[in-house]
């Protein structure tokens, strides 16, 4: 590694170490918010030096795009149900709390460090000598979609549940929106294709490059949330059974396959391997259109087409 490479490698880290604290520090919440962008993106870069392209743009899209539009969101309700004046004064409690606890993931990580051994010998070879028969020739694909497929499907219900638990409080009163101007309104209409066809080709690259659900699904979402922010809604006959379905086409797909393998005989989630590339673009397909619906509206926030209490 050059000079040059060491030192680009070390400003990252003092700069991911110091939005950290800044962010969990920071006594505005909006500020708060924003360093959180920026620790995501820097966080992408981190994993593009670290040759982890697929993580990099699932950070960039889900951890610095999408939950930094949430947390947006969810701010500009809490200022909506509790007034800056309202809310208690919560800054001196956590003013040493995240100091304490950077140091202590900081020392850990340190710990974890140390104790790796000169020449890790790691999972390359068991993964590239089991990649024939994974369906796919991305070995982050079939990691995720194949050998550890279980746990792409915990994730995607982690979404789900995260979704339930959001449309389990309660719904906001109603509130008067400006009409999107023709501008926003233009730009809308001629960023969306380009959205739908990036969201596909991540879509079908995650087979053989860096891709996949997570990262189509994320792009998806931020058409969604796009549109949510040009004013844009769902029919109401949209918003009931249809958005349902669609919401957990996802996981249910996922379980659908899981449970059919273990009737033919099959351990969980272990794929025939003529079938396996196969199921694991329906799988993808299924779990793309699920995260990207569970994602706008959990940017919409309450249910679509649900009426708050009188």
């Amino acid at each position: 590694m050059s000079l040059l490479q060491t030192g680009i490698d070390a400003l990252l880290a003092l700069g991911l170490v110091w939005l950290a604290w800044r962010a969990l520090a920071c006594p505005d919440l909006f500020r708060g918010i924003v360093l959180f962008i920026a620790f995501g993106l820097l966080m992408a870069l981190a994993w593009v030096r670290l040759e982890a392209p697929d993580v990099a743009l699932a950070e960039a899209a889900i951890g610095a795009g999408l939950t930094g539009a949430l947390l947006l969101a969810a701010l500009a309700r809490l200022h909506r149900i509790a007034p800056a004046g309202t809310r208690a004064d919560t800054r001196e409690a956590w003013r040493n709390g995240p100091a304490l606890l950077l140091v202590l993931a900081g020392a850990g990580l340190g710990l974890a460090v140390l104790s790796l051994l000169p020449e890790p010998a790691g999972l390359q070879a068991q993964v590239a000598a089991e990649l024939g028969r994974s369906g796919v020739s991305n070995p982050v694909t079939a990691v995720l979609l194949n050998f550890r497929g279980y746990d792409t499907l915990l994730e995607v219900l982690v979404l789900l549940l995260a979704l339930l638990a959001a449309w389990s409080l309660e719904a906001e009163p109603p509130r008067r929106e400006a009409p999107p101007g023709p501008v926003l309104d233009l730009l809308l209409r001629l960023l969306l294709p380009v959205l739908v066809l990036a969201a596909a080709y991540l879509l079908w690259a995650g087979a053989h490059a860096p891709g996949g659900a997570f990262q189509a699904g994320a792009v998806l979402g931020a058409a969604g949330v796009l549109a949510l922010l040009a004013g844009w809604r769902l029919q109401p006959r949209l918003t009931g059974l249809p958005l349902r379905l669609a919401i957990a086409i996802g996981p249910g797909g996922f379980l659908l396959v899981a449970w059919a393998l273990l009737l033919a005989g099959r351990p969980l989630l272990e794929y025939p391997p003529a079938l396996a590339g196969a199921l694991i673009l329906l799988i993808e397909t299924l779990a793309t259109l699920s995260i990207a619906a569970t994602l706008a509206v959990l940017f919409q926030g309450s249910r679509p087409g649900a009426e708050p209490p009188a």
